[in-house]
């Protein structure tokens, strides 16, 4: 059992509250998973349109590590500037206008202790062992701007209780995914996947849907049917938040036995496993409220 919970902001105006609104709905799902918790949060980069002018890396170091050395380091690597953003003794966003092989290659030669979280022009992501209250004060969270984000509260079933093992997973640029169930044929998929050169860095049985998720949409596909891709493919009991820097979709399996609920207004789009996390969002109560039906895909975009 785990708890989801995502906004997409309509109205500009509600950005500068997306942190602190994204973390009252994930402490709200504590009792659905409290082991460990992670926060995906979308906001347009200073003088951008949304591309930046760099990809931001979401890093984190389980031993601590010197965040403006390994900046440095980096730099000297790739030849390009890399600005430092201190999250935390254990994380930091890194931008770098560097390639995106360039720099993943950097970071293993320097800080092979290091592991990427997420990235992308607009994504930052943190994630962390412990209960989204005290996760989302540690990185403060509540301050954060942006417009449109997602959350995410585990209850490990299927793999152990680690900042590696949580979500959300983000395999490509600007793409996250938040799961709440399990699969029953992942090892299958990840086989597969596998032998085509995709490989996962956990055994946890989301990121295997988030990696086919991103091969799809590598080889051409859009995201509602890369979800289609999972509907077809990937047999259990599961609901679906995925985001990328334009998109918000939601989607259940044919039996849609794991809770969800959405609350639409003018001014944004929400989800959660349960309305508890919905109910104190400004607003809530003339929204357009309703259940997910089965191997139906919710898509809205920017």
């Amino acid at each position: 059992m785990c708890g989801i919970v995502g906004l997409h902001l309509k109205d500009p105006d509600l950005q500068p509250r997306l942190g602190e609104l994204l973390s009252v709905m994930l402490e709200a799902m504590t009792t659905r998973g409290p082991d460990s918790a992670g926060i995906a949060v979308y906001a347009d980069q200073a003088g951008s349109s949304g591309t930046g002018p760099g990809l931001q890396y979401s890093l984190r170091s389980e031993t601590g590590t010197d965040w403006d050395l390994l900046g440095k380091a980096i730099a000297a690597d790739t030849d390009c500037e890399v600005r430092v953003r201190r999250l935390g003794r254990d994380s930091a966003v890194l931008e770098s206008g560097a390639s995106e092989a360039l720099f993943l290659a950097a970071v293993r030669r320097a800080a092979p202790d290091v592991t990427v979280a997420g990235y992308g022009h607009s994504m930052v992501l943190v994630k962390d062992v412990g209960a989204p209250a005290d996760i989302c004060a540690r990185y403060g969270i509540p301050g954060w701007s942006g417009y449109q984000g997602s959350g995410h509260t585990r209850m490990a079933t299927e793999s152990a209780v680690t900042t590696a093992h949580s979500h959300p997973f983000a395999p490509a640029a600007d793409l996250a995914l938040v799961h709440n169930g399990s699969f029953s044929n992942y090892a299958t998929i990840r086989g597969r996947l596998a032998r085509a050169g995709v490989y996962c860095e956990t055994d946890n049985d989301s990121e295997v849907a988030a990696r086919l998720i991103a091969t799809r949409m590598a080889e051409g596909d859009g995201l509602e049917d890369a979800l289609r891709t999972v509907l077809k493919e990937m047999d259990g009991f599961f609901t679906l938040l995925v985001t990328t820097r334009t998109q918000f979709a939601v989607v259940r399996d044919s039996f849609a036995c794991k809770p969800a609920v959405i609350a639409e207004t003018g001014d944004y789009v929400a989800m959660a496993s349960e309305y508890q996390a919905l109910a104190g969002l400004p607003g809530v109560a003339g929204a357009e409220v309703f259940e997910p039906s089965p191997e139906e895909i919710h898509l809205w975009s920017r």
